[in-house]
């Protein structure tokens, strides 16, 4: 994995400080994700490389020493560990530097001397952010592919609706394997025969009218890095032969030109068009279908992943606004309401266009439910009454997306929190504050 990827694994139970240690590195610069069992955590440490590992040496599933002799039979390079041990267990500690550990800190810690180890060792800008897929079970399950692709050559197609973000999942693939080098990126769908040859292949000085220069096609531009077809499904078949041709000898010939040119690219094609009833109308190459398709990855729609939906209008603001150079405004509890209950046809291109506009529209600090639409705005699937005062009809509405969220996420606190953006001991404090109860609440879900 490329170092400029890495992040910290944080393993500890304990909900106050591992919520401080987590916030704390964030606010440093130093994003983690954090594991409260040991088999969470054993589980990822053997598909991400993590830059730094910190860990409780008591865990509720297993004891930190344990966990450490398992990783180290199951894989080589670990990274670097520092345990958290409170003083019973400082001989354990020992013992595992000893191992092989890096270093201990005994509770209670002070949490700037933490942070202080943690800087000693992990270089500047060897930990940076990286804008996760998505919160859901199935952009987590990418997430994983993709970090065991990334140590592959394997040719991969993405499919989707269009939308869904296919392109950011290849350039997602891309910067885990080969950052440093070429990402190049052409849409099959949007150029004629001729011109898409020409985009592909390149062609010499001369070859047609205009062809004043030589120009490298996508095939040399993307040597040594990786070239991104989107919508394959669109590319006519005579350009299916010459690229099927290409992608087996791993040579092109520009337009005009004689010359074989060898290109070394990894492959990732898109498509929304479901290319196997395609190969079936004879519209596919077959031969092509397989050569692309080693592996498959389906990007969900929108409306199957609504756990995604918040934390991607939150990092959409916050793109917007920094393009402006202001800051992101909030939204209002009917807006977060909104935007998880409409089902998003247009998946995340049309989402990114609801939060532009109704950003232009809006007083700059909050957007309400009615901004995100140019037409009329969806009616709210949640508290219609509207006789008492708005603050009554802005707690049910949060009351309302609180229990919806609880029930898409089996009433699982932590998953539910982390799909809202908030705490898991702030969504406990509302849960209180709005009279939540897993019984009675399921209950009128289930008579709605």
């Amino acid at each position: 994995m490329t170092p400029a990827l890495r992040k910290l694994c944080l393993i500890e139970d304990d909900e106050i400080m591992g919520e401080s240690l987590a916030d704390r590195f964030a606010l440093e610069g130093l994003p983690c994700d954090w594991y409260r069992h040991g088999a969470q955590a054993q589980l990822a440490l053997q598909h991400q490389d993590y830059a730094l590992v910190i860990s409780d040496i008591r865990l509720p599933d297993t004891t930190g020493d344990v966990l450490f002799e398992q990783l180290q039979t199951q894989r080589t390079g670990l990274p670097p560990f520092i345990f958290i041990t409170g003083h019973g267990d400082i001989d354990t500690a020992v013992r595992l530097l000893k191992k092989g550990a890096h270093d201990y800190i005994t509770k209670p810690f002070d949490l700037d001397a933490l942070v202080d180890k943690v800087r000693a060792i992990v270089p500047p800008g060897a930990a940076q952010a990286v804008h996760p897929l998505g919160q859901s079970p199935a952009m987590r399950q990418i997430e994983v592919m993709l970090q065991r692709l990334a140590t592959s050559a394997a040719s991969v197609l993405i499919t989707g609706e269009s939308g869904v973000g296919k392109e950011l999942v290849a350039q997602t693939l891309h910067q885990l394997s080969a950052k440093s080098s070429p990402f190049i990126a052409v849409n099959c769908g949007a150029l004629t025969e001729t011109l898409l040859e020409a985009e592909l292949f390149g062609y010499e000085k001369g070859a047609f009218t205009g062809a004043a220069r030589t120009k490298k096609g996508v095939f040399e531009q993307a040597d040594g890095g990786t070239l991104f077809l989107d919508e394959i499904g669109d590319m006519p078949l005579a350009m299916q032969v010459r690229l099927l041709r290409a992608l087996q000898e791993r040579q092109i010939v520009r337009v005009g030109g004689e010359e074989q040119i060898n290109v070394n690219i990894r492959l990732v094609c898109a498509t929304h068009q479901a290319l196997q009833e395609r190969v079936a109308a004879g519209a596919f190459r077959e031969d092509l279908y397989y050569r692309i398709n080693v592996v498959e990855l389906r990007i969900p729609p929108l409306r199957e992943r609504p756990e995604d939906i918040l934390p991607l209008a939150r990092q959409l603001l916050d793109d917007i606004a920094s393009a402006q150079g202001k800051p992101p405004p909030s939204l209002t509890p009917s807006a977060e309401h909104t935007l998880q209950t409409y089902a998003w046809p247009g998946n995340i291109r049309e989402l990114k266009n609801a939060l532009e506009r109704a950003t232009l529209m809006s007083d700059g600090r909050t957007i309400s439910h009615d901004l995100l639409f140019d037409r009329p705005a969806p009616a709210l699937a949640g508290p219609q009454d509207t006789g008492g005062s708005l603050r009554d009809y802005l707690l049910a509405c949060e009351r309302d997306v609180i229990v919806r969220a609880l029930d898409s996420h089996k009433w699982q606190i932590q998953a539910c929190a982390d799909a809202l953006g908030i705490s898991r001991k702030n969504l406990w404090e509302k849960m209180r504050k709005l009279d939540i109860d897993k019984g009675a609440d399921t209950d009128k879900l289930a008579g709605a």
